[in-house]
């Protein structure tokens, strides 16, 4: 397949570019301003501008791009800044796309804040809407891919969960802790978290691409963990101890404000019903081995 990639330097995309050329797809890296590159294009996000031209060869799309979550404080301007790079983008792929009439198949970005506070209940596809900024705002991003499926064109929404790595996202940020066995379990401990290991986002992400699925995806491992028992395993994994007492709730609101609350203190109790489904297979089945895999 020829695929065109948004946000292919991003935590994700740069091993999905390796990975989907190494199972031998021509892949288009969709950079902003001037494209220098053989395999790149050019496009401007911010101002919802993308030729159709320039897909107008491609089979697939895949839409990453998007401002980082948790690269800032959430003060008004960078909420703000969250949810336009999210609905602009998206909104020019989507349109491009029915435009260009070329590719049958978009698989688009979104995050499993869509379903709030889940508590323990364990939540497939099917289940409701949260409330809260990350709420709203997979709402409007999974909504601005519209056009494109009013064109006809297969959508998956990939909500994804809480992608394990060394090298970017919630993981990296807490390793250095644990490395000097400072790791402990943040607030209560008991809110769940639903993670993934990033070779089995990779590998969940090629199966979308053909597998018949359309609508929401969640992109989770099958075996949710409470935060204590993640804060065990990660501990484990980098052979350090891990404190006994726990991070209390109103230390972590005044160091990352209302991010603790949504992104931390949060709990989201999900089951991959999609891909399990439609046959994708796991490589990591358990937190700790996926963590073993994903920060060796």
């Amino acid at each position: 397949m020829k695929i065109g990639i948004t946000g292919a330097s991003g935590l994700i995309g740069t091993p999905l570019v390796t990975a989907l050329r190494g199972e031998g797809h021509d892949v288009v890296r969709f950079v902003r301003g001037r494209a220098d590159a053989a395999d790149e294009r050019g496009w401007d996000p911010s101002s919802r501008r993308l030729e159709p031209e320039a897909l107008a060869d491609l089979d697939a799309v895949i839409h990453l791009a998007g401002a980082g979550v948790a690269d800032r404080r959430w003060t008004d301007a960078y909420k703000k800044t969250v949810l336009d790079s999210r609905i602009d983008g998206t909104t020019a792929v989507a349109q491009a796309m029915a435009a260009a009439q070329g590719p049958k198949v978009l698989l688009s970005a979104s995050a499993i804040g869509w379903y709030g506070d889940t508590g323990d209940r364990l939540t497939d596809e099917t289940g409701p809407t949260g409330s809260g900024f990350l709420a709203d705002v997979c709402r409007q991003w999974e909504d601005a891919t519209a056009p494109a499926e009013a064109a006809g064109i297969r959508v998956a929404h990939l909500r994804t969960g809480i992608v394990l790595s060394s090298t970017g996202g919630a993981v990296a940020k807490q390793l250095p802790i644990f490395k000097l066995g400072g790791g402990a379990p943040l607030g209560t401990g008991r809110q769940w978290t639903s993670w993934i290991s990033l070779r089995d986002e990779l590998g969940a992400i090629a199966h979308c691409l053909i597998a018949e699925v359309a609508g929401p995806v969640n992109l989770v491992g099958p075996a949710p963990v409470t935060n204590k028992e993640f804060t065990k395993a990660l501990g484990r994994v980098v052979h350090r101890p891990t404190l006994p007492v726990a991070v209390p709730g109103f230390v972590l609101k005044a160091a990352l404000g209302q991010f603790a609350e949504e992104g931390v203190l949060v709990g989201q109790r999900l089951a991959p019903a999609v891909l399990e489904r439609t046959g994708y297979a796991f490589q990591d089945t358990d937190v700790e081995s996926a963590l073993r895999a994903s920060i060796a």
